[in-house]
């Protein structure tokens, strides 16, 4: 099994995994991601009018998938 790092990116806030965990394959490591993701979008009413993010995952060679969650309330005034 490979061991793949599942980095978060909140707006501006970087969280590095540095402990991994090992999956089977990249099918693994997206249903993970997906997963990841959506609990965190849970909370992103916190973020302000417009905010991103992410859950970047990587292998022991590198970034291998991204997966993103955005948001702009269009009733907010424009900066």
């Amino acid at each position: 099994m490979k061991r793949y790092y599942f980095d978060i990116r909140d707006g501006g806030q970087f969280i590095r995994d540095d402990e991994g965990v090992e999956l089977p394959d990249i099918e693994s490591a997206r249903q993970e991601a997906t997963a990841a993701l959506s609990e965190i979008s849970r909370e992103c009413g916190r973020g302000g009018p417009q905010h991103r993010m992410a859950v970047e995952v990587r292998d022991d060679r590198g970034p291998v998938l991204e997966a993103t969650f955005s948001f702009r309330d269009r009733t907010a005034p424009r900066l």
